[in-house]
This record gives C-alpha cells, sequence and structure tokens, in this order.
C-alpha cells in the first residue's frame, strides 16, 4: 500500500476513534458526578428544604429514575445536542457555553501564540553555541516558567502591572463603562469587523495581563521542545551529509534543522491545549475573567451537575479534535511517520 493509501486508512481510524473517547469521557463524567458527594437538590433548595418540595425536584430533573434510565436520558441528550438546563437559574447549558467559550478560546489562542513566539525564539537563539550562555539562560528559562505555580505568578503580576504600575486593569475582560462589541463573542474579532478602536484598545488591555502570564507559564514547553529536538537532528546523520556536502551551519540549521524539529514541537502543541484547560482555571479565577473555566469552577461549587457534564463534555470534544487535528498534519508533514 502506498503512503497516500496508508495515510487515508489511519485518518480513517484516528476519526473513528474519536466518537469513542467522547463517550468514554462522557461516561465517565456521567459516573464521576453521580457517585461524588453531595446532593444537587439540597444544593439548591438547601438541607432544610420539605421533603415534598426536594422529591417534586427530583422527579423534574429525573433524578428519581434509575441510574441506567438517568445514563440512558443523558446519552439521549447528548446525541441531540441537548446538553440540559443548569440547576440554579434553569438556564439551557448551550446557552452557557456559547456566551463563556468565546471568552475562553480567545484567551487560549492569544496566550498559545504568545508562547509558541517566546518559547521557540528562546529556544532557537542558544542553537548557535551549544553549552554557551545563550544557551544555558534558554535552559534555565524552560525549567523555570514550567515550574512556577501559575496562582503566584498571576498574583505577581497583577501587584506589579495593575496595582503598582497601574499599566493594565487588575481583571475582567472588557472596560466596564464600555458596551462590548455585538458579533461573535470574541471581542478582538468583533471590535476588528466593526472598525471600533476604542473597543479593540480595551480589549486588549485586558486581555494582555492574562494571556501574558498564561504564555509565560507554558513558553518553557517550547523552549525546552525545540531546544532538545533541534540538538538531536543536528547530531543525525542527514546533517552529517549536509556538512559534508559544502552546506553552511546556519543552511544545515535552517533547511535540516529546523523543519524536522518542528515536527515534535507541533505534536507538544497539540497537547499543550489540554494543558491550557487546568492552566485558563486558575488564570481566569485570579483575573475574573469570564470564561468557560471560570464558569466550571462555579459549577462545581453549586452542585449544578448539568452544567459540569455539559461543560466538561465540550472541553473533551474540543481537545479531542485538536489532538485529532494534530496527528493527522504531522502524519501528512512528516514521511518518517509509520501508521
Amino acid at each position: 500500500m502506498g503512503r497516500s493509501g496508508a495515510l487515508l486508512r489511519y485518518s480513517a481510524t484516528r476519526l473513528g476513534l474519536a466518537p469513542l473517547m467522547l463517550w468514554l469521557i462522557a461516561t465517565l463524567v456521567f459516573l464521576l458526578l453521580r457517585v461524588a458527594p453531595g446532593d444537587p437538590v439540597d444544593a439548591v433548595l438547601g438541607s432544610r428544604a420539605p421533603a415534598v418540595a426536594k422529591a417534586a425536584m427530583r422527579a423534574r430533573l429525573g433524578l428519581d429514575k434509575t441510574l441506567p434510565d438517568q445514563y440512558l436520558d443523558y446519552l439521549r441528550g447528548l446525541l441531540h445536542g441537548d446538553l440540559g438546563q443548569g440547576l440554579i437559574n434553569e438556564e439551557p447549558v448551550r446557552d452557557i457555553i456559547s456566551r463563556t467559550l468565546p471568552a475562553s478560546l480567545e484567551l487560549s489562542v492569544i496566550a498559545l501564540a504568545l508562547a509558541a513566539l517566546v518559547g521557540l525564539s528562546i529556544g532557537f537563539s542558544g542553537i548557535a553555541r551549544p553549552e554557551g550562555k545563550l544557551d544555558l539562560a534558554g535552559r534555565l528559562y524552560g525549567l523555570g516558567t514550567y515550574a512556577l505555580p501559575p496562582f503566584w505568578v498571576a498574583m505577581l503580576l497583577q501587584l506589579l502591572f495593575a496595582v503598582s504600575l497601574g499599566w493594565l486593569p487588575v481583571g475582567g475582560r472588557f472596560p466596564p463603562s464600555l458596551m462590548p462589541p455585538e458579533g461573535t463573542g470574541f471581542y478582538l474579532i468583533d471590535s476588528i469587523r466593526n472598525l471600533d478602536m476604542t473597543a479593540l484598545k480595551g480589549t486588549l488591555r485586558h486581555l494582555l495581563l492574562p494571556a501574558g502570564t498564561l504564555a509565560l507559564l507554558l513558553s518553557g514547553t517550547f523552549t525546552t521542545a525545540l531546544r532538545l529536538n533541534l540538538r538531536r537532528t543536528l547530531m543525525g546523520d542527514y546533517a552529517e551529509a549536509a556538512r559534508s556536502r559544502g552546506l553552511s551551519e546556519r543552511q544545515v540549521v535552517l533547511r535540516h534543522g529546523l523543519p524536522n524539529a518542528l515536527l515534535p514541537v507541533l505534536t507538544i502543541a497539540g497537547i499543550t491545549v489540554a494543558s491550557l484547560i487546568g492552566g485558563a482555571l486558575l488564570i481566569e479565577v485570579t483575573f475574573s475573567w469570564p470564561g468557560i473555566a471560570l464558569r466550571l469552577q462555579e459549577a462545581i461549587n453549586q452542585r449544578d451537575y448539568p452544567v459540569v457534564q455539559g461543560i466538561v463534555v465540550v472541553i473533551a470534544a474540543l481537545v479531542v479534535l485538536v489532538s485529532v487535528a494534530v496527528d493527522l498534519l504531522v502524519a501528512a508533514l512528516d514521511p518518517r511517520v509509520r501508521y
């Protein structure tokens, strides 16, 4: 079978496994919430509410059914795109996600782009002189930023740039004195599309500190990955063969080393998307960023099980889709990948 046929079969296998992974995650979330301590009815009505009111609410929510019946109702809802309603305000979970997801995606995409730019630049800067000062500084930067506690870094940068210097807002997503731009929910895109420079400036000022904090924490991963892979690549046989043909070291690095070293970094970027979830939660809480991670934390505290289920399933779907897309992209770009 040729490479194109093997790639097609590999793509079909990865795409076919994605629904199975989502089903397993959805099932795990359903079971964990059912065995977790605490009663969602007590969380809404209070433990001293009349038994009649509790029974009526359990019947309305379907919690009086057997666990298998609840599970089947849950799966039927997922198949039809129905994520249920929140227990606290009875708002459809789909509306909650559509309102908060753009904020998290905007923060994550900007943070990931900044992290890749800074991390790859630092990782590449020390390759000219391995074990030199720049290389050592890049190594320390990669290890140091990876080990930093996110909440501590976030509060430290808040104190420096928002409280002490007053350059940036301490929290929030948009100036409270202005109306957010209408459109997709992505304020950067909506501001540019509406040619609203005031809204764009306000969006950037509120976005810079949380996105920069998250980028700082993630950039060390890119620095370390590029440094290790580039050094390994430049020690390979084909790099030595390129040198023997008279190519300069710069040509060897740019033509042979860097393209091959960036492929594993692309895989790491896909994995980093998953780590954005945990990092974004701490960042959103610290900076009062109205994203999906902050809403998830609120739903967990309120034991709002339908909201928790819906948000976790949507986040899992995004992670699975990004993972599959990165795997297929790497397989298409790298002829060394075997299927």
